[in-house]
């Protein structure tokens, strides 16, 4: 199965090159050096594949040397590096708004990157994912993102917020010595090779006013967000409006082929025709959006199998562990102590 959408704006560029300036590199003497055109800078509708912006960004991190070169990054990101999610952000009217902003377009950024929170007692918890384990993000591009949604909230907000944990799911890097660099942008030493990565605030974050906030504006960013994300759906794969149909139906029901098809607007034997021309069948792209699904909800570590079992519509809980076991060669249980064991 497809990601909605693997590419990026080629705004997210930027950060990259304003963070080589800001440490005294040419930015053109980089684009030699990478073997990449400069001019696509010139186009503002141009994307990248998602691959060649990590090559970009590993490739920068060499080139200065840098060992933390994400987390210098992160804090070079302005909302207009994120295109129209980051002007919907700018004007919402609270933090939480802002967060539920991104989640809502985050797609015309990079749909395999996933945003999630959720209130846990006086804090709140964002959980930062990766859609598909299949193309995991490199260890740079998982710091920028980490610190740049803290320094987003912190410019949103116009104070600092309060920082409770740091969690990581890769290691800290070899050479790393002692963690004092985390600390100075997160004011807390994070944990590394956890089950996931997430930032944990006081909750309180979540009712702070944006300053930049306008109703007038918010409604002329939303209604170019949906424009832009619905000629994105358009231009997609017939596989990734499948397989986007069926994630959003879950858990309320589990479409069945007719059901998909009706959806789509085409007759059963079309949609099995246009999935064929694409290599793929509508059971293999269901399988697969239940093994992510299933992936995720057992990385978040809160869910008792047969509420995952229930979630994605599984007959009893057997039924879903023998799924599992038959996609990941591992049970629930082994899947999740396996996680377990990289914790510190």
């Amino acid at each position: 199965m497809k990601d909605l959408n693997q590419s990026v704006p080629i705004s997210m560029v930027y950060p990259i090159l304003k963070t080589l300036v800001h440490k005294g590199f040419d930015s053109e003497s980089f684009f030699k050096d990478i073997d990449l055109d400069p001019s696509i800078m010139e186009n503002p509708d141009a994307r990248l594949p998602v691959t060649e912006l990590e090559r970009i960004m590993q490739r920068a991190a060499d080139y200065a040397n840098d060992l933390y070169f994400g987390l210098h990054q992160g804090v070079r990101l302005d909302f207009a590096d994120l295109s129209l999610p980051g002007y919907v952000m700018m004007h919402s009217k609270t933090i939480g708004d802002a967060l539920s902003a991104y989640q809502r377009y985050n797609d015309i950024l990079y749909s395999g990157f996933q945003l999630e929170w959720e209130v846990s007692g006086p804090d709140v918890i964002i959980q930062l994912s990766v859609q598909n384990e299949e193309l995991p993000m490199s260890r740079h591009c998982v710091e920028d993102m980490t610190v740049s949604v803290l320094h987003l909230i912190n410019k949103l907000a116009n104070r600092q917020a309060v920082v409770r944990a740091v969690q990581f799911r890769h290691e800290a890097p070899d050479g790393a010595g002692d963690l004092s660099v985390y600390v100075n942008f997160f004011g807390v030493t994070p944990e590394f090779g956890t089950a996931q990565t997430l930032l944990r605030l006081s909750k309180e974050v979540l009712t702070l006013p944006v300053l930049y906030s306008d109703a007038r504006m918010l409604k002329v960013f939303e209604k170019m967000a949906e424009e832009t994300q619905a000629d994105l759906y358009a231009s997609q794969p017939f596989s990734s409006k499948v397989s986007r149909w069926i994630t959003e139906s879950l858990p309320s029901f589990f479409p069945t082929l007719q059901h998909t098809a009706a959806h789509l607007g085409v007759s059963i034997r079309t949609l099995q025709s246009r999935l064929r021309e694409e290599g793929t069948t509508f059971n293999e792209i269901s399988v697969q959006v239940r093994k992510e699904m299933a992936q995720r909800y057992l990385q978040r570590g809160n869910y008792a199998f047969g509420d995952i079992a229930y979630a994605l519509h599984f007959s009893e809980q057997s039924a879903f562990q023998n799924a599992f076991k038959k996609w990941t060669g591992q049970t629930p249980g082994q899947y999740r102590a396996n996680l377990a064991k990289a914790q510190p």
